[in-house]
């Protein structure tokens, strides 16, 4: 039994990648559950890099060269400049953030214990995924219209609900501004940090935040779940966050860079960021230099997903075994699984998304789902009717209609979600979970 238990972990040890034929199957299948599908060019592109250092390219409805939005991924770049940074002696992990802000922003802190870089790189700032005051004027390009003076200004009135570095939290606001500070230190743009930084010592020409020209003719156009092309995102004040655009091919050369310590010029940079430095709410999971350490039974998993109201993108390593795999999706539906299922066969793939057919509502039941819900402290969700429609607002985020699948059943088009409403509050139905919410008015 032992010998058996033994054996089937050194072969788990042992799992390579999939072949090409393999991916694009299991690409093809996720690709015909998409709305409309071929019908504007929605699909998917894997690159895939394995243990002799072999690079692969599979796509199915995109082209493989095509250029997408990496959303978060762009956060373990804004890390990576934060190591560099840190190696030349430019700045410390343990200096406050406020020392390379203006004077008069007045950062939060707790307790005596001042944000420091590494709170923010580590996600445990005591910073909201969102900052409250970010109104974007067009909600299909959220991001947009958010000022430098709107975060300093939320920055400056905010209390923090708990103590620096004691919880994480995922926060874009966090890592946003930790680029923004990042590069008032260095006299320069985010982009212009992170080109000089790591891209342009990496090679990494078909990777921006403005697209060149070669880069345009190649943009592989976003769509939301029903398959509508949507515009691409801006995001000038928090570009450290998820601004970021690139190709299979580059990102590629990226994951190599971090899989090489011994890599010139930035391997040994970029090692810094992998290794786990906070705990997170899994046990399974801890928290690097932006990047996440998942552990599974054929080895860790270094992994940073993204998405934006166009794409998914998911890239990641087994730093044992020696591979890599990104994945990158011009429709806003999650292929983390894939992603995961390509470098550990053990994690499951999930099942289509259910189709939802709307039906039509009294205006009384409607009318009664209108209020304010509490999930979390920090995260409400606002419920509004216009006529025989309902929206739905969550904190810091545009608002979004939701559609009647019963008297109490909703759900979103915009995302894979769905809401319960209950006699005491609702429950919101997304990426597996299960959250729910106390209605407080």
């Amino acid at each position: 039994m032992h010998f058996i238990a033994s054996l089937a972990l050194a072969l788990s040890l042992q799992q390579g990648l999939p072949s090409d034929s393999a991916v694009r199957a299991m690409l093809t299948a996720r690709v015909q559950t998409f709305p409309d599908t071929g019908t504007h060019g929605e699909g998917i592109v894997v690159g895939l890099l394995d243990a002799t250092g072999r690079r692969r390219i599979i796509a199915v409805g995109v082209d493989s060269s095509g250029v997408f939005e990496i959303g978060s991924i762009t956060k373990t770049f804004t890390a990576s400049v934060l190591a560099d940074m840190v190696g030349r002696g430019e700045v410390r992990l343990d200096d406050p953030v406020a020392k390379y802000l203006p004077p008069s922003v007045r950062v939060p802190a707790r307790n005596g214990r001042q944000i420091t870089l590494l709170d923010l790189a580590t996600q445990s700032s005591g910073l909201p995924r969102m900052p409250s005051n970010m109104t974007p004027r067009d909600s299909m390009n959220p991001y947009a219209d958010y000022s430098v003076q709107q975060m300093y200004a939320f920055l400056s009135g905010y209390e923090l609900p708990r103590d620096v570095g004691a919880t994480y939290e995922y926060s874009n606001l966090g890592v946003g501004l930790l680029g923004h500070a990042l590069a008032l230190k260095a006299g320069m743009s985010y982009e212009e940090l992170v080109r000089r930084r790591v891209l342009a010592p990496l090679g990494m020409r078909q990777t921006a935040i403005t697209l060149t020209p070669a880069m345009r003719a190649h943009l592989a156009p976003g769509h939301d779940v029903e398959g509508h092309v949507v515009p691409n995102w801006d995001l000038p004040t928090l570009a450290g966050a998820g601004a970021l655009r690139s190709t299979a091919a580059d990102m590629l050369v990226y994951l190599a860079a971090n899989l090489d310590s011994t890599a010139q010029p930035l391997g040994h940079v970029l090692q810094q960021t992998h290794g786990g430095r906070h705990a997170t709410n899994d046990p399974n999971l801890t928290i690097g230099l932006a990047w996440h350490i998942l552990s599974r039974p054929v080895g860790n998993v270094v992994w940073h997903n993204g998405g934006t109201g166009g794409y998914r993108s998911f890239t990641g390593f087994d730093p044992v075994r020696r591979i890599g795999v990104v994945v990158l999706s011009n429709v806003n539906s999650g292929v983390d699984d894939i992603g995961f299922h390509l470098l550990d066969e053990t994690f499951p793939l999930q099942s289509p998304p259910p189709k939802h057919t709307e039906v039509a509502v009294d205006s009384l039941v409607l009318a009664r789902y209108v209020g304010e819900y509490e999930l979390a402290p920090t995260f409400h969700i606002t419920v509004t009717r216009d006529d025989a429609h309902l929206f739905l607002q969550a904190t810091a985020q545009p608002r979004f209609p939701i559609f009647a699948e019963s008297d109490s059943t909703f759900f979103l088009k915009v995302v894979d979600a769905e809401l319960t409403f209950r006699p005491d509050g609702l429950v919101l139905h997304q990426n597996g979970q299960h959250l729910p919410g106390r209605k407080l008015h």
